[in-house]
């Protein structure tokens, strides 16, 4: 991929497909604007190098039809007071009034874009739309990995219409990590995968088994590797039909010697509630009608202790119901674990983010990934779509 350093973007009109999907409460404000701010270094080299800057993002899931409540309104003041700047906010992403906008842009001014999932369009990847949102730049900026696994407008269709189509310094970090901890990583390596389900993870959980020294599994995905096993977990949440295909991932493990941990104990609740009574007790010992619903004080020193080595570490998924405060110790206690073990240190996945900042644990961590969806589907080895399409952007910048 071209990066944006390598061309000339001095009063070009240069426009950057971004990931402003942050979390907004009813009244318009922005809780956590870390999206907003991993992309200012992009933004900020173009400034610096007197582009005319238009911004592109989406937000939420509007489904073709103009939002209030999902409108990029918000963010534009928010990236104004971040970039000192003025930022103009459009009415919406194409169209004369856009275009007539841009065609008054001065060298370092900015336009925001409004939502492109406006229009329905752009989750179709169409042509025309693509062509049109093309139409408005003389380069095509891609820094929006987040989303890099999607096939939209915005990310790939654009690409064969854009003068020239290049990576942002977002996107080339998020894949120079991702290169550092599965092509040539130091080991041992050591995987950490949570979450609900297995069905989710499963050709991310057989896909590593290339690569890693070390599984952790934990989260409620975990019960259906423990239902394999044999263990009697009462009335937990498991993917019965994903049973025998568990029982053959720590197969494959165990054939090519991969330490396959999972949790010793747990913490049980007779149903999801954070008023409800709870207990920790060994695997062994769960009651009938209990559900596990985090990992027990035992796994987590026992993962600790698997962390004690290693090199490498990847993340992604909670070790339980972390949001219910009786179920969130067993990932509060990982993110400690990932923090202060001596390895580099790469995490993805939002819940799992979401659980490092809230234990103010973010400058302990090596690279926290902005993309759930797409950190996963590189897990799974395969190629995002919108990278494909900027490595086959056959484009002579002129």
């Amino acid at each position: 991929m071209k990066s944006i350093k390598e061309i000339d973007i001095i009063n070009k009109r240069v426009f950057i497909r971004v990931d402003f999907n942050v979390p907004i409460d009813s009244q318009q404000n922005i809780m956590d604007d870390t999206r907003i701010r991993a992309v200012l270094p992009t933004l900020r080299y173009a400034l610096d190098n007197q582009a005319k800057l238009i911004i592109a993002s989406h937000m939420g899931r509007p489904k073709g039809k103009k939002s209030h409540e999902l409108s990029l309104k918000p963010i534009a003041k928010r990236l104004g007071r971040l970039l000192e700047k003025d930022v103009k906010m459009a009415n919406d992403c194409i169209g004369p009034d856009v275009k007539s906008l841009i065609s008054a842009m001065k060298a370092g001014d900015i336009v925001l874009l409004e939502n492109l999932r406006f229009h329905q369009e752009e989750q179709e990847n169409n042509d025309e739309f693509a062509k049109e949102l093309a139409s408005l730049c003389d380069v095509y900026v891609n820094n929006a990995f987040a989303v890099s696994h999607r096939v939209n407008a915005s990310v790939v269709a654009i690409t064969k219409y854009a003068p020239v189509s290049v990576a942002g310094f977002l996107l080339q970090k998020e894949i120079g990590y991702f290169s550092k901890i599965m092509a040539s990583p130091q080991r041992p390596l050591v995987a950490i995968i949570g979450g609900a389900k297995v069905s989710d993870k499963l050709m991310a959980l057989d896909n590593m088994l290339e690569h890693v020294d070390k599984f952790i599994i934990g989260g409620a995905m975990a019960n259906t590797f423990l239902k394999s096993k044999g263990y009697d977990i009462g009335k937990s949440k498991i993917e019965e039909d994903l049973v025998e295909t568990a029982g053959l991932i720590m197969e494959k493990a165990a054939k090519r010697k991969i330490k396959f941990y999972l949790p010793i104990d747990a913490v049980v609740a007779r149903r999801l509630d954070p008023e409800a009574q709870t207990k920790i007790v060994p695997l062994q010992e769960i009651p009938e009608n209990w559900m596990i619903m985090d990992i027990g004080p035992a796994s987590s020193l026992l993962f600790s202790e698997v962390l004690h080595n290693a090199k490498t570490v990847i993340w992604n998924g909670p070790m339980g119901v972390f949001e219910i405060d009786s179920f969130s110790r067993g990932t509060i206690a990982m993110v400690h674990n990932v923090a202060n073990c001596y390895a580099l240190t790469v995490v993805g996945g939002g819940d799992t983010d979401v659980a490092i900042h809230k234990e103010g644990a973010t400058d302990m961590i090596t690279y926290i990934s902005t993309g759930g969806g797409a950190f996963l589907t590189m897990l799974e080895g395969k190629t995002l779509p919108a990278i494909a399409a900027l490595e086959n952007a056959e484009k002579t910048y002129k």
